[in-house]
C-alpha cells in the first residue's frame, strides 16, 4: 500500500506548522497512538451511541486513524467527514480512504477554529469528536462553539483531551523526564496551546450550549513489558530531540532522557505513568 511522504512544514509549503511535525516519523507515531488508544474511543464511541448511517465530523482529524474506523462504523449509509490544517495530512485520509475503499470518508482543510468556514456546505452533523485537538490551538472555545453550530439538536460531542499533563512520571523517577515533561508544556504554551485545557472543558462545552453528561478519564501505567510503555518512550525518541532543536531542553537532559528509558526497559521493577488521558461526551440542547 503507497503511503504519502509528509513534508516537514516550512516556508516553501506555506502549510501552518503542526508542533510535532508531518513527517513520516510523525505519521508512524500517530499511527502507533490509535492503535494504543483505539479502545478508549471505541467505548467513547457506544457511549455516544455512534451508529450506522449517520454523519460523523473528525475535527482535527490528522492523517485520519480515527476517521476510518468511524467511516468503518457508520457505513457508506452515513458519513465521516475530516477537517485539518495539515493538506499532507488531508492528503493521506484522501489516498487511504480509496485504497480502504470507504467512499463515505473524506476531508477538508480547515483551522478546527474556523469550523464554519471549513463546513460551509456540510449539513448538520449526529457526532463530533476530537482527540488531542483542543490542547493545540490559542482558542479552544472557538472550536467548541463551531462544535456546537456543526451540530444537530440532540447531536453529540466526544473530546479526548489531556489534563494535569505533569503528573506523568516514572518509577524511578527522573530529573532529565521531569525537565522534558515542563519543557514539553512550555513549548505547547509559546504556540498558544495548554496541556491543561481539559480543565477548562466543562465550562467552555456549557458556555457553548451543550450539556456535559460524561467526565471521565483514562489513566494508563506500563512496565517495560507492557506494549503501552512504547507509547511514552516513541514520544520521547522523536519530540525530546525537537525541544533540543527548538531550544526548550539542553542536549544533555535530552541524553539523560533516553538513557533514562533505556534503564526503565531494562527493568523488570520500574513502570511509566503516562500522561492521563480525560474523556468528555456533551449532547447540544
Amino acid at each position: 500500500m503507497r503511503r504519502t511522504i509528509m513534508p516537514e512544514q516550512n516556508e516553501a509549503t506555506k502549510e501552518t506548522e503542526y508542533v510535532l511535525g508531518t513527517g513520516l516519523d510523525e505519521l508512524d507515531r500517530l499511527a502507533f497512538q490509535h492503535r494504543l488508544w483505539s479502545d478508549a474511543a471505541h467505548a467513547a464511541w457506544r457511549r455516544a451511541r455512534i451508529r450506522i448511517g449517520q454523519r460523523v465530523l473528525d475535527a482535527g482529524c490528522g492523517p485520519g486513524f480515527a476517521s476510518f474506523d468511524l467511516a468503518q462504523i457508520v457505513t457508506p449509509r452515513g458519513a465521516v467527514v475530516g477537517v485539518d490544517e495539515s493538506a499532507s495530512f488531508v492528503a493521506h485520509l484522501h489516498e487511504q480512504a480509496e485504497a480502504r475503499r470507504l467512499p463515505q470518508l473524506s476531508a477538508k482543510i480547515g483551522d478546527v477554529q474556523s469550523l464554519s468556514e471549513a463546513l460551509a456546505d456540510e449539513a448538520p452533523f449526529d457526532i463530533a469528536y476530537l482527540r488531542w485537538v483542543l490542547c493545540f490551538v490559542p482558542d479552544p472555545a472557538k472550536v467548541i462553539h463551531g462544535i456546537a453550530a456543526a451540530l444537530k439538536p440532540g447531536g453529540r460531542v466526544v473530546i479526548h483531551d489531556y489534563f494535569h499533563y505533569e503528573s506523568m512520571t516514572s518509577a524511578p523517577k527522573s530529573t532529565a523526564h521531569e525537565r522534558a515533561i515542563a519543557a514539553t508544556m512550555e513549548s505547547w504554551r509559546a504556540r498558544g496551546g495548554d496541556t491543561d485545557v481539559g480543565g477548562a472543558l466543562p465550562r467552555l462545552l456549557a458556555t457553548a450550549g451543550l450539556r456535559v453528561d460524561i467526565v471521565d478519564c483514562h489513566a494508563r501505567v506500563a512496565r517495560s513489558s507492557d506494549t503501552m510503555f512504547e507509547w511514552p518512550k516513541l514520544w520521547w525518541s522523536i519530540y525530546a530531540p525537537k525541544l533540543v532543536d527548538m531550544g526548550y531542553l539542553a542536549a544533555e537532559d535530552c541524553e539523560a532522557l533516553l538513557a533514562h528509558f533505556r534503564d526503565l526497559e531494562a527493568s523488570e521493577t520500574s513502570f511509566i505513568q503516562c500522561p492521563t488521558v480525560y474523556e468528555f461526551i456533551a449532547t447540544k440542547v
